[in-house]
């Protein structure tokens, strides 16, 4: 059998059958632009120094990176709805619970005692992409849920990285709270696709049980 010829891979993901072709193709672009987007904002924001003159200016971006990085959830949205649109709300409640949780464990732990998981989460993450990339070729569905709920597990852990990291920053004088919006602002959406992702694999395993 050609390894191409699989009954899921990562195309279906963003092939929904209620939806015609070419509205299809453009969310696909939609998606695209607007990952292309939040890139380009998220690194002007980098480069633009924090101070109070520049202060309004980085907001803006910040709300122009948010916006098209919630552009870019449409094609993974449109496809939980058609699945079970309850996959949402749960997904959501679930991200915020796991968010609220691993955000007072890295507050109320000692300090910088989650500061050593950098570097295993860096790898953990180059392995995930390496695999991501990969299994375009492959496409393994043991492979793409491997890659959710480890990618799940990885990015609880940079929850806990992430708020012990700002929290030094801000001990020693690093205030740009703009900047540290992001970090945990992307922490929340990764958590909430891959969960969210998870759910809508999940029900669709049963309905097919079902049939």
């Amino acid at each position: 059998m050609n390894i191409f010829d699989r009954k899921i891979n990562f195309d279906a993901l963003l092939k929904f059958s209620h939806i015609t072709p070419s509205t299809q193709q453009h969310l696909k672009k939609a998606g695209l632009l607007s990952a292309l987007g939040s890139l380009i904002l998220m690194i002007w924001l980098m480069a633009t120094p924090h101070s109070h003159e520049t202060e309004q200016k980085r907001l803006g971006l910040l709300a122009g990176f948010a916006f098209l990085t919630g552009v870019g959830l449409g094609p993974a949205l449109e496809f939980c709805i058609a699945v079970n649109p309850s996959i949402l709300p749960t997904a959501f409640m679930g991200t915020a619970m796991i968010f609220t949780c691993f955000t007072l464990s890295a507050l109320y732990a000692r300090r910088r005692s989650y500061l050593f998981l950098g570097g295993i989460l860096m790898s953990a993450l180059s392995l995930l992409l390496l695999s991501s990339l990969g299994n375009v070729f492959f496409g393994s569905i043991w492979l793409f849920q491997a890659n959710l709920y480890v990618g799940l597990v990885v990015m609880c852990g940079f929850v806990l990285f992430d708020t012990q990291l700002i929290i030094e920053k801000a001990e020693h004088g690093d205030q740009d709270y703009i900047w540290h919006c992001i970090d945990l602002f992307l922490d929340f959406i990764t958590v909430f696709r891959k969960l969210m992702m998870i759910l809508a694999m999940n029900e669709k395993d049963k309905k097919k049980e079902k049939k």
